[in-house]
């Protein structure tokens, strides 16, 4: 698909972007990111590492891990029972917004890509205790990056359940309708410490390759995730994976990608090729600026768009 020094080329087009946003600071523990960090990693179907910029710099999920928790319940639950509590729809309103949970009949979240959806999502992963649930949770992603080390970020974590109190409402309201049926603080507890896992972009790709692949490994052929789950995943993270910019990076590149506020963005390309970024200068949706610009100069140069 691409050589080392294209991607480097094509990162050192994008990294003057980082200027135009700012990192997240509403988690006291982001707001420490240098903003103008900007690295790349593709996992190609071969099963090689392409990458360019500080690759192994290590940095949390956040909101890029809501794909993986939604692929777990489905395992762990099946399609009906989730998509009982949560919908499919797209939403116009902020990641963190509580409105569409008053208005809506079934008082239930839009998708499970946004707070709302993504906590009663964590509701429904399979265990006795959060650390069963986290437990299995990281065992999930060891087997999807083929890296164990992984674990998550304690400093971030306590960052994000301190001041985690907007997600508290989210949790209280979803829990009065039924949508929720776990105490809310070990709902919180398991939710900030998923959004707090931590890798670098070379894992992030590597995962991309699996959802890119159907659910299989291109290393190995082996098959880790149902295919028919594998396609409600990529289709949420074409309709809703890059917040209420969804349907503008539909367009300008049509890659099934989801970010995250730490400026992470994971991409999982139709010839297979699985994409992770990272660079935490954030745009007023959340989104990497420059991590964007990155996506659109490889869709452009390389037709990656599924709408090509």
């Amino acid at each position: 698909m691409i050589e080392q020094k294209e991607l480097q080329e094509l990162v050192e087009t994008a990294r003057p972007a980082t200027k135009e946003g700012k990192v997240a600071d509403y988690i006291p523990a982001l707001a420490k990111a240098d903003k103008g960090d900007l690295a790349a990693a593709i996992f190609t179907k071969d099963g090689e590492f392409i990458a360019a910029g500080n690759d192994e710099k290590k940095f949390t999920l956040q909101s890029v891990v809501k794909v993986l928790t939604l692929v777990l319940a489905i395992m762990d639950r099946g399609t009906d029972y989730v998509f009982d509590r949560v919908g499919m729809e797209p939403t116009g309103d902020p990641f963190n917004s509580i409105a569409k949970l008053e208005t809506r009949v079934p008082s239930k979240p839009l998708n499970p890509m946004i707070n709302a959806g993504a906590l009663a999502v964590t509701n429904m992963i399979v265990g006795a205790s959060v650390e069963e649930k986290l437990g299995r949770l990281l065992a999930f992603i060891h087997d999807l990056s083929e890296n164990s080390s992984i674990r998550f970020n304690e400093e971030v974590a306590e960052s994000e359940f301190r001041t985690g109190d907007l997600n508290r409402s989210l949790c209280y309201f979803m829990k009065q309708h039924g949508v929720i049926t776990e105490d809310v603080e070990k709902t919180m507890d398991f939710y900030t410490k998923m959004c707090a896992i931590e890798m670098n972009c070379r894992d992030l790709s590597r995962i991309g390759a699996v959802l890119a692949n159907n659910g299989n490994d291109p290393a190995t052929q082996r098959r880790i995730i149902p295919g028919q789950i594998v396609r409600i995943a990529k289709t949420f993270m074409v309709t809703c994976g890059m917040y209420n910019a969804s349907g503008e990076f539909a367009m300008r590149v049509g890659v099934p990608a989801k970010s995250g506020v730490s400026g992470a963005i994971l991409g999982a390309v139709a010839q297979g090729e699985g994409i992770g970024i990272y660079g935490p200068a954030l745009d007023d949706k959340g989104n990497s600026v420059a991590g964007v610009r990155l996506m659109e100069l490889l869709s452009a140069q390389y037709g990656l768009s599924i709408f090509s």
